[in-house]
C-alpha cells in the first residue's frame, strides 16, 4: 500500500505501470546478455545440494563481504559515461562489471564471487560479517529510477544465494551476519522509527540469519546480535543507518524519542550482559564512524557516544567492522574527543560543528579524505618510543621520563586512548572486487562448541526454504512522505532542549580487568587479514592492459576504460577467480604483527610521517631497542629491492600472450621516479586503498 497526500492506494507489484520488469528466471537467463545471470528468489536453494558435514571445529577465521551492488539492467559492451550506467549504449562494460567506474555490479559477478567462496573459502571459516548494500544505487533514475519492490526483490535474491552458499542439506552449516546498508532502504538514505514496513520485510528476508528470539526488537530497531561462537563470542548488528548524518528521518541520539538513543540503550545493556557472562563482542555496520577535522558521516551525538561506550566496554569488544566507503583504510577514534556535554542532555548543546561527507566519494574526494586521515595521524605519538610497559625498572632516569610521558599520550602502555576501526573495499568494481578473510586467536577454543552444534542440538536451525510471494502488494512510502514527516517533526522541538533523563555512563571495565582483545593478544584478537581481489582487466579480457585514466574529480566516474572499445563483438571472459592482494601477516611495509590497536597506531604514524604537517620526530634515534630499529631499517630496505622489481604493478602470472606483452611494453616505456624512504608507507597504504587500481606513478601525481 501507498500513502500519497492522505490516500491509501493498493500498488501491485507486478502490473504497476512503469514498474521495473522482474528479473529473469535461470533458464531465460541462459538467453540474455553474456555475463549476466540472475537468479530468481529461492529458485537456486536446492536442499540436496551440499552433503551434511561432520562436527566442525573453529578454525580461526572469518569472512567480510560488503556492498555487493546488484544490478539486473547491468548490460556488458555498454556505456560507463553518466546517464548510461551501464545499461545501455557502446563501451568497455566488462562481462564481470566496469571495474574503476561507478556502475553497479553485474549479477553475474555477485554468483560468481559466492560460487568461488562456495568452492575455495566455504569451508574454512567460522562465520561471515556481510555489511550490507545489496541492492543498485539510484543513479539512472530518469530512464531506469529505483522502487521498493525491486529492492526488496533483488535483496531476496542475494539473501536465498548466500543461505545456499553456507548450507549443507540440514540448513546453514556457519552463522551469516547481515546489516542494512543506506541503499538498501526506499528512498536511499531515510529510515524512519519502527516498526515499519522496510523493517518488517528485512525480518523475513533474512529469516535465515535473524535467531527467532530477536526477530521482534529486529523489527522496531533493524538491530540484533549473534552467538557466533556460542557463549564465546557475538557478533552485533548495527543499523547504522539511525546513526548516519544523511539520515532525514532521524535527529540525534541524545532525545529518547529517537531510535539512535533507543540503539545505544539496547547495546549498552546487551554489552553489559556479555561482561558478566566473561563473553566478547565484535561491532559491525555499514556506514563507518569516520570523522575528520571538517567532515563526518555520522550525526555528532551518535559518534559521541559510541566512541564513549567503546571506552567504556573496551573489556569485551574485540573489533569493529564496517562498509560502505568502498576503498580499503582504517579510522582511529580518539577519546580525548569524548565531550560529555555533547551527549548529556541535562547539558545539551549544538553539535553541529562538521560538514556532511559525501555520500558517493568520487576518486577525488575519497584522495582529499585520506589526506586528512594522513594529516591527523601526523599528530599521532610514536609508540616505538615507549615499547615497554610503564614501571618497569629503567637504568637512566631520563628514558624513564619519557615512558612516562609515552603513557599519557598512548593511554597507558596498550594505547586504550585510542579505537580502532577497519574498513573493508568492496565487491561493487569502483575498484577491483574485494573480500577480506579474517584471523583471530583461538587457543585454548579448539574444543569449543561451534554455531552449528548448538543450533542443531537444540533443534533451532533455520531450515532453507524458498520465499513464497503472497498477494504481489508492498507498502511503498516516497520521498515526499519522509521529507514532510521530518519537517513536521521538526517545527514542533525548534529551539528547545529535548527533556530527557541524565546521561547514564556505563560502567567501565574493573580495576582489575585485563586489556581487552582489541588491545593486547589473548583469544579472539585478530591476528591478522588476507585481502583479495578479482582482476576484473584481465578476466573480462576486453580492453588490453594500461594504465590510463584520470583521478576524476566529477561526481560519477566512467572508468580508466571510458571511450575504449571492446576487443571482441560479444564477450569472451576468462575464468572467474580471486587472487591474494595482500597478507598483513607476511607483509613487509605494514608490518602488522597482529589487528590490536597498538599495532594501528604504529602504522598509522608511519604513515603521518610524510604529512606535510608533521615535523621529523628527533626522538626516534633514542629508541632503547636499537635492534628493533636496525631490523626495520633493514626491512623497508627489502621492501624498496622488491619495489624496484614491481613498481606496485601485479605481480601475478598471467597466461595470455597479449596481456603480458602490453604490460611489459608498459613498464619499458615509463621512467620510474626516485622518492624517499618516507613516501614508500603513505603510498603503498594508497595502492591498496584503491585496490591495486592504480600505479604509483598516477598516485604521485594526484597527490603531488
Amino acid at each position: 500500500m501507498r500513502l500519497f497526500r492522505g490516500t491509501w492506494l493498493v500498488v501491485l507489484g507486478t502490473t504497476a505501470i512503469g514498474a521495473p520488469r522482474p528479473p529473469l528466471p535461470p533458464s531465460a537467463a541462459a538467453h540474455a546478455d553474456a555475463g549476466q545471470i540472475v537468479l530468481m528468489a529461492g529458485d537456486n536453494i536446492d536442499s540436496g545440494l551440499h552433503v551434511a558435514s561432520p562436527r566442525r571445529k573453529l578454525n580461526g577465521r572469518f569472512l567480510h563481504i560488503t556492498d555487493l551492488h546488484p544490478d539486473e539492467y547491468y548490460k556488458p559492451h555498454a556505456s560507463t559515461k553518466e546517464g548510461f550506467a551501464c545499461h545501455r549504449g557502446e563501451g568497455p562494460a566488462g562481462a564481470y562489471g566496469a571495474e574503476t567506474s561507478d556502475c553497479d555490479s553485474p549479477f553475474s559477478l555477485v554468483n560468481a564471487t559466492l560460487d568461488w567462496i562456495s568452492a575455495n573459502l566455504k569451508d574454512s571459516v567460522d562465520f561471515v560479517v556481510w555489511t550490507g548494500d545489496s541492492a543498485r544505487h539510484d543513479s539512472d533514475t530518469y530512464h531506469i529510477p529505483r522502487h521498493n519492490s525491486e529492492i526488496i526483490k533483488t535483496n531476496r535474491i542475494i539473501a536465498d544465494k548466500f543461505a545456499e552458499t553456507f548450507s549443507d542439506s540440514k540448513g546453514l552449516t556457519i552463522p551469516v551476519v547481515p546489516t542494512l546498508g543506506n541503499n538498501d532502504i526506499y528512498p536511499h538514505n531515510v529510515l524512519m522509527l519502527g516498526p515499519n514496513d522496510i523493517l518488517r520485510a528485512y525480518t523475513d528476508i533474512w529469516r535465515h540469519f535473524i535467531p527467532q528470539e530477536q526477530r521482534h526488537s529486529f523489527e522496531h530497531g533493524g538491530w540484533f546480535y549473534v552467538e557466533v561462537i556460542p557463549d564465546k563470542l557475538a557478533v552485533f548488528s548495527l543499523n547504522t543507518l539511525y546513526f548516519f548524518d544523511r539520515n532525514g528521518g532521524v535527529d540525534d541520539c541524545v532525545a529518547p524519542s529517537e531510535p539512535g538513543y533507543k540503539h545505544f540503550e539496547w547495546l549498552r545493556v546487551q554489552l553489559q550482559f556479555l561482561r558478566r557472562r566473561g563473553m566478547k563482542a565484535i561491532l559491525m555496520g555499514h556506514v563507518p564512524p569516520a570523522r575528520t577535522e571538517g567532515k563526518q558521516l555520522w550525526e555528532e551525538t551518535c559518534w559521541q557516544k559510541y566512541t564513549l561506550w567503546l571506552q567504556r566496554y573496551r573489556d569485551v569488544v574485540v573489533g569493529s567492522l564496517y562498509g560502505h566507503m568502498n576503498i580499503d583504510h582504517f579510522i582511529l577514534q580518539d577519546t580525548k574527543d569524548i565531550d560529555l556535554t555533547v551527549i548529556n542532555p541535562a547539558a545539551w548543546k549544538s553539535s553541529r560543528t562538521r560538514e556532511s561527507m559525501d555520500n558517493d566519494l568520487s576518486i577525488k574526494s575519497r584522495t582529499d579524505y585520506l589526506l586528512e586521515l594522513r594529516d591527523a595521524w601526523s599528530k599521532l605519538p610514536d609508540p616505538l618510543l615507549y615499547a615497554k610497559e610503564v614501571g618497569v625498572e629503567q637504568k637512566k632516569k631520563n628514558k624513564k621520563h619519557k615512558k612516562k610521558k609515552g603513557k599519557n599520550k598512548l593511554g597507558g602502555p596498550w594505547a586504550e586512548r585510542y579505537q580502532l576501526s577497519l574498513i573493508s573495499p568492496s565487491i561493487v568494481p569502483n575498484f577491483f572486487p574485494s573480500i577480506r578473510i579474517i584471523e583471530y586467536n583461538v587457543s585454548g577454543l579448539e574444543d569449543a562448541a561451534t554455531w552449528v552444534d548448538t543450533v542443531r542440538a537444540l533443534g533451532d536451525d533455520p531450515k532453507l526454504h524458498p520465499y513464497e510471494e503472497s498477494d504481489g502488494r508492498e507498502s511503498i512510502l516516497d520521498d515526499e512522505f519522509y521529507v514532510d514527516m521530518h519537517k513536521e517533526k521538526k517545527k514542533g522541538k525548534k529551539g528547545k532542549k529535548p527533556k530527557s533523563p541524565p546521561l547514564h555512563v556505563p560502567d567501565g571495565p574493573s580495576e582489575t580487568a585485563p586489556p581487552g582483545p582489541a588491545y593486547s593478544p589473548q583469544p579472539l584478537t585478530f591476528t591478522g587479514f588476507t585481502q583479495y581481489y578479482a582482476n576484473l582487466t584481465y578476466i573480462n579480457n576486453d580492453i588490453t592492459a594500461d594504465g590510463g585514466g584520470d583521478l576524476g574529480e566529477l561526481k560519477w566516474d566512467s572508468g580508466k576504460h571510458s571511450g575504449k572499445k571492446p576487443k571482441f563483438e560479444k564477450p569472451r571472459p576468462r575464468e572467474f577467480t580471486f587472487e591474494v592482494e595482500y597478507s598483513t601477516s607476511e607483509d613487509k611495509v605494514y608490518k602488522l604483527k597482529d589487528l590490536t590497536v597498538r599495532s594501528f597506531i604504529d602504522l598509522a604514524h608511519r604513515i603521518g610521517q610524510t604529512s606535510a604537517k608533521s615535523e621529523v620526530d628527533a626522538e626516534r634515534s633514542e629508541r632503547e631497542d636499537e635492534d628493533e630499529d636496525a631490523n626495520t631499517e633493514e626491512d623497508q630496505d627489502e621492501f624498496e629491492e622488491d619495489e624496484e622489481d614491481d613498481d606496485f604493478d601485479d605481480d601475478s602470472d598471467v597466461e595470455d600472450d597479449e596481456f603480458d606483452a602490453a604490460t611489459k611494453k608498459k613498464k619499458k616505456g615509463k621512467k620510474k621516479k626516485k622518492h624517499g624512504k618516507s613516501n614508500k608507507t603513505w603510498l603503498y597504504f594508497l595502492k591498496h586503498a584503491f585496490v591495486s587500481t592504480r600505479t604509483e606513478e598516477e598516485l604521485i601525481e594526484e597527490i603531488y
